[in-house]
């Protein structure tokens, strides 16, 4: 868990997130785009709208809420090492769009 990559995680860990919670797909019903920098960053996109959701590498024009940071603050943040409201807080987050949405993203991203 030491050496994850933020494409391990939409790789892997989200769609499994997903696959155990499906109620959260119903719930929340929207696209979540994030946007990473820095040598392992990327854009990648969660559709909750599709049944099941989906994720994917590249941008979806439909995304409600667009999540900006640096891949090593992400890896921090999904590893619990870095607390969300204190990355938003400090600069380390930024959220463009839908609040509300940003606030059900930790149903999606906990382990």
């Amino acid at each position: 868990m030491a050496d994850i990559t933020p494409k391990d995680y939409f790789d892997q860990t989200i769609p499994e997130n997903l696959k155990a919670n499906p109620d959260v797909v119903t719930k929340i019903n929207s696209i979540y785009q994030f946007k990473l920098s820095g040598p392992n960053g990327g854009d990648w996109y969660v559709d909750l709208t599709k049944p099941g959701g989906e994720v994917k590498a590249g941008e979806n024009p439909g995304a409600k809420c667009t999540i900006t940071m640096t891949d090593n603050d992400f890896v921090a943040m999904v590893t619990g090492k870095l607390n969300s409201q204190m990355a938003f807080m400090t600069g380390k987050l930024k959220i463009k769009g839908d609040m509300g949405l940003a606030l059900k993203l930790q149903n999606i991203m906990k382990k």
